[in-house]
């Protein structure tokens, strides 16, 4: 075996005084050899994303390296000062950040971003920079390279973004590649097409890739070895097919049964009365336009129409851009329809506005995918729970000791009722982003990948959680995803969404057992892992 590329041997990261315990990482070991993809998995707070920073010398100031050390060609690079960090990333170590929107300077074009990989090394002229942007967005696949580079992050979809930032890290071929989570937030058939990318990029390169995630699926698809993290401590290592498929730890036998399956439980769906029934559904974004460009038309949603049926989960799967969220949105009026109607029972929320809206809203709440981004982090989540009841003209403390109801009915001790979200993991801060849309005693739930941005046992309670709340409050569950895996676990039936339609409607055990539509096919085989799994 040849020598590795990076050997990290006893590595301790200390925590700062009052965190959940004193070290983020405690003597954690591995090598990492050309040609060769090692998977650092584990739960949130495992150490996995502080093992890539200290890799890239970007730990947060707070979180400092107490032992061990990071040995590339000769140079321990925990021992750099910040001249040889910043020669080291990018020319020897690059990464691939989890969301491109945010690592991705939203003023600047894909292309300058590119050249600037050069700029701040002192390499190549203005020209050659340019020449180069264009050439690496074509080695990783971007369309019409040569107007991508002029583009703007956020003219790009997800996955183009995502391939922009490959591009960058690959810029100066470094010998080293770290990517942390880049496929958690895409849909099936893009997080493929990046997983293939990646694969084909490190043999063809020869590179030596850290890939972290949470994924199992993920880790069947690409890894060549597979390293297990528990709070900052290797407790399992060793190939990726004997980790998974003869697992020796009872901690990653944990994570493993937590991954949800590709078989639907058989279920009958309610056939009750309709708790929403959407019909003729049409909803047109125009974007861009000027003197000399033409406006661009995007149908979010062409005539759909479905039924949700009181104490029944339907879900709404498809590829970004595909339609799902705008029909949430739609659904809840937050965004005006062009045509169609929405009825809450014998409601016609589209034809409501003022007051009559305002109630009827009551009755319909939305989950959020990301809990931090939508819980306020200047009120506690007792007051964030609180709030809606408040709104509608519940007494303040009647509407306090709902909150502390809700905070027990999702798994949260009452006493959390003072905390402020930057308190709370990302598991209970979703369980706070349910317990506030319940406030309001809804009927109906719309859970908008309310568990993608979850690790798998984390994702598991959540979507057991909701279950058990389904079946004690007699809620109906509209719930988008891209995650087909989920779908398959909580769904009663599932609508498949393409380009603003739904192609394809049916109980969930027949949809994943007799795909009619080809881009239902399509998606179930892009499920990463799903074949090499099933072998």
């Amino acid at each position: 075996m040849s020598a590795p590329v990076v050997s990290v041997r006893g590595l301790r990261l200390a925590l700062p005084p009052g965190a959940d315990r004193p070290l983020a990482v405690d003597g954690v070991s591995f090598d990492l050899t050309a040609g060769e993809i090692l998977c650092l998995v584990g739960e949130s707070g495992s150490g996995k994303s502080m093992c890539a920073h200290a890799l890239m010398g970007l730990l947060p100031r707070a979180v400092k390296p107490s032992g061990g050390e990071i040995r590339m060609e000769g140079t321990d690079l925990l021992a750099q000062d910040e001249a040889g960090w910043r020669d080291t990333r990018g020319r020897r170590i690059a990464m691939i950040f989890q969301e491109p929107m945010t690592a991705l300077n939203p003023l600047m074009r894909i292309g300058d971003q590119m050249a600037e990989m050069f700029e701040a090394h002192g390499l190549l002229t203005p020209a050659e920079r340019r020449a180069r942007a264009v050439a690496l967005a074509g080695e990783v696949g971007l369309p019409e390279p040569e107007r991508i580079v002029r583009a703007y992050p956020h003219q790009l979809s997800g996955g183009q973004r995502q391939r922009a930032m490959i591009a960058m890290a690959l810029a100066l071929e470094p010998a080293v590649l770290v990517a942390d989570e880049p496929t958690t937030a895409l849909d099936v058939t893009t997080q493929a097409q990046i997983l293939a990318l990646v694969r084909d990029l490190q043999r063809r390169r020869n590179m030596a890739v850290l890939f972290i995630t949470h994924d199992f699926g993920v880790v069947a698809e690409i890894a060549d070895r597979v390293l297990v993290l528990r709070h900052g401590r290797v407790v399992e290592a060793g190939p990726a097919a004997a980790v998974l498929g003869r697992p020796q730890e009872s901690y990653t036998r944990t994570l493993l049964a937590a991954v949800p399956s590709m078989d639907p439980p058989v279920r009958t769906p309610p056939a009750g009365p309709k708790a929403v029934e959407v019909a003729g559904l049409t909803k047109t974004y125009v974007t861009g336009g000027g003197w000399w460009r033409p406006a661009r038309r995007v149908e979010a949603a062409r005539g759909v129409a479905f039924a949700l049926h009181k104490g029944e989960t339907l879900g709404l799967v498809g590829e970004s851009g595909s339609g799902k969220s705008s029909i949430a949105k739609l659904v809840m009026r937050l965004v005006e329809p062009d045509a169609g109607t929405v009825r809450l029972g014998d409601t016609d929320l589209t034809r409501l506005s003022g007051e009559p809206l305002r109630r009827a809203r009551r009755r319909i709440q939305m989950v959020f995918q990301d809990p931090f981004a939508s819980l306020n982090p200047r009120r506690t989540v007792g007051r964030i729970i609180a709030d809606g009841p408040r709104a509608h003209g519940v007494p303040e403390a009647e509407a306090r000791e709902r909150a502390r109801r809700l905070l027990g009915l999702v798994g949260l001790d009452p006493s959390a009722f003072d905390r402020y979200p930057h308190e709370f993991s990302g598991g209970q801060r979703q369980r706070v982003g349910i317990a506030r849309a319940l406030a309001l005693e809804p009927e109906i739930l719309v859970a908008d990948e309310a568990v993608s941005a979850l690790d798998v046992s984390v994702q598991a309670q959540v979507l057991a959680l909701l279950e058990d709340l389904k079946a004690r409050l007699g809620l109906s569950m509209l719930f988008i995803t891209h995650d087909l895996r989920v779908a398959a676990q909580i769904c009663d039936r599932i609508a498949v969404m393409r380009r603003g339609e739904i192609v394809e409607l049916k109980t969930a055990s027949a949809l994943f057992a007799h795909p009619e539509h080809p881009y239902t096919r399509a998606l179930l085989d892009a499920v990463p892992g799903r074949t090499r799994s099933a072998a």
